[in-house]
Protein backbone atom coordinates (compact mmCIF):
# COMPACT_ATOMS: atom_id res chain seq x y z
CA UNK A 1 0.00 0.00 0.00
CA UNK A 2 1.48 3.33 -1.01
CA UNK A 3 1.57 6.30 1.37
CA UNK A 4 -0.94 8.17 -0.88
CA UNK A 5 -3.74 5.14 -0.47
CA UNK A 6 -2.85 5.08 3.19
CA UNK A 7 -3.47 9.33 3.90
CA UNK A 8 -6.63 8.78 1.91
CA UNK A 9 -7.74 6.09 4.26
CA UNK A 10 -6.77 8.56 7.07
CA UNK A 11 -8.83 11.34 5.24
CA UNK A 12 -11.91 9.02 5.05
CA UNK A 13 -11.77 7.82 8.83
CA UNK A 14 -11.16 11.68 10.05
CA UNK A 15 -14.07 12.57 8.34
CA UNK A 16 -16.28 10.05 9.47
CA UNK A 17 -15.42 10.84 12.96
CA UNK A 18 -16.03 14.26 12.28
CA UNK A 19 -19.54 13.07 11.21
CA UNK A 20 -20.25 11.37 14.21
CA UNK A 21 -18.82 14.04 16.66
CA UNK A 22 -21.64 16.47 14.83
CA UNK A 23 -24.15 13.93 15.50
CA UNK A 24 -23.41 13.64 18.44
CA UNK A 25 -23.51 16.93 19.30
CA UNK A 26 -26.91 18.24 17.41
CA UNK A 27 -27.97 14.61 19.57
CA UNK A 28 -27.57 15.65 23.19
CA UNK A 29 -28.77 17.94 25.72
CA UNK A 30 -26.39 18.22 27.89
CA UNK A 31 -24.17 21.57 26.85
CA UNK A 32 -20.44 20.60 28.11
CA UNK A 33 -20.57 17.41 25.82
CA UNK A 34 -22.33 19.28 23.38
CA UNK A 35 -19.16 21.89 23.23
CA UNK A 36 -17.00 18.77 23.59
CA UNK A 37 -18.54 17.26 20.50
CA UNK A 38 -18.21 20.66 18.65
CA UNK A 39 -14.41 20.45 19.59
CA UNK A 40 -13.70 16.92 18.13
CA UNK A 41 -15.18 17.95 15.05
CA UNK A 42 -13.30 21.11 14.67
CA UNK A 43 -10.23 19.02 15.58
CA UNK A 44 -11.23 16.48 13.24
CA UNK A 45 -11.24 19.21 10.39
CA UNK A 46 -7.78 20.16 11.51
CA UNK A 47 -6.53 16.74 11.21
CA UNK A 48 -8.14 16.22 7.56
CA UNK A 49 -6.62 19.77 6.56
CA UNK A 50 -3.21 18.41 7.67
CA UNK A 51 -3.70 15.23 5.58
CA UNK A 52 -4.81 16.34 2.63
CA UNK A 53 -2.44 19.02 2.38
CA UNK A 54 0.52 16.19 2.99
CA UNK A 55 -1.57 13.97 0.47
CA UNK A 56 -1.69 17.25 -2.30
CA UNK A 57 2.38 17.66 -1.23
CA UNK A 58 3.10 13.86 -2.79
CA UNK A 59 0.54 13.79 -5.21
CA UNK A 60 2.35 17.07 -6.99
CA UNK A 61 5.86 16.21 -6.02
CA UNK A 62 6.28 12.52 -6.11
CA UNK A 63 8.13 12.30 -9.65
CA UNK A 64 6.19 8.64 -10.21
CA UNK A 65 3.16 10.78 -10.79
CA UNK A 66 4.67 13.23 -12.98
CA UNK A 67 2.37 12.63 -16.18
CA UNK A 68 0.56 10.60 -14.88
CA UNK A 69 -3.56 10.99 -14.47
CA UNK A 70 -4.48 11.54 -10.62
CA UNK A 71 -7.59 9.56 -9.10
Amino acid sequence: MTVQADLKKAIAAAETAKGTYATFAESTEDQLAKAMYQQLAMDMDNHIQQLNSRLNYLNESNPMNQGQQQH
